[in-house]
């Protein structure tokens, strides 16, 4: 692996977005650009029977997003992901994922990632360890309060809540105001663990204490109403 090139594919819905990662893993050396891709359904299926070294993914994409993909392979490579949102940033890259960067990416920041990547790849060439099974996971978020970015455990959210351009996220203990869309939390809280009842609540299963007609109640007595649509796909998780 120390002399050889790494193999890399590009994935990215916006043209645009896709054009300029391409065109800097083109400017590095040691990168060998396989493929790029708009549908992240093509590049799935590219991936299933090809193997590669770096993947750089964006996250919000139609039809399955980033995490999601990463999270189908059978065989993890190196994960550079890419979004629009500065208001979440991945804490500990576990299981491939080396770096997350923010849009529109600079050059020099890109470069720091690549050569992140590199260097694991070859620590494990190195040590030759054996491949581990995909556990990709993600267990916190930095989330940006008052200037400030706070560390944010997903497992102690109760629920989220959009208002407006701003998201109120609470938990057992706080409650926090942040500047970001529920779809990116979305993205991030998924299911079995999480579930988005109506437009502008996403609530997690446990937390649910009760569910009367199109009203559930959460263990902090918060009331919430199920969209109508929701409501049988909501009824089938929790079993009733």
């Amino acid at each position: 692996m120390m002399n050889e090139k790494l193999r890399c594919i590009v994935i990215d819905d916006e043209p645009i977005g896709k054009e300029l990662i391409v065109n800097f893993v083109k400017t590095i050396p040691f990168l060998e650009l396989q493929a790029s891709y708009e549908d992240p359904i093509e590049a799935l299926m590219y991936l299933q029977s090809n193997e590669v070294d770096i993947i750089f993914s964006d996250i919000e994409m139609p039809k399955i997003n980033g995490i999601d993909l990463i999270r189908t392979l059978t065989k993890q490579p190196s994960i550079i992901f890419i979004t629009a949102h500065r208001d979440f940033a991945l804490e500990g890259f576990e299981n491939g994922v080396v770096d997350y960067l923010v849009k529109p990416v600079a050059y020099n920041r890109f470069l720091k990632a690549v050569n992140r990547a590199k260097e694991r790849i070859q620590a494990s060439s190195k040590t030759q360890a054996e491949p581990k099974e995909n556990n990709f996971s993600v267990d916190r978020i930095f989330i940006k309060v008052s200037g400030k970015l706070v560390k944010l455990i997903l497992e102690d959210i109760l629920y989220v809540e959009a208002l407006g351009d701003y998201l109120k996220i609470v938990t057992d203990t706080e409650s926090y105001t942040t500047l970001a869309t529920l779809k990116s939390m979305e993205d991030i809280l998924i299911l079995p663990k999480f579930f988005r009842v109506q437009r502008s609540f996403i609530v997690k299963l446990t937390a649910i204490k009760s569910v009367s007609g199109n009203v559930i109640e959460l263990n902090n007595g918060k009331a919430i109403t199920i969209a109508s649509t929701k409501k049988d796909e909501l009824f089938n998780l929790l079993g009733i």
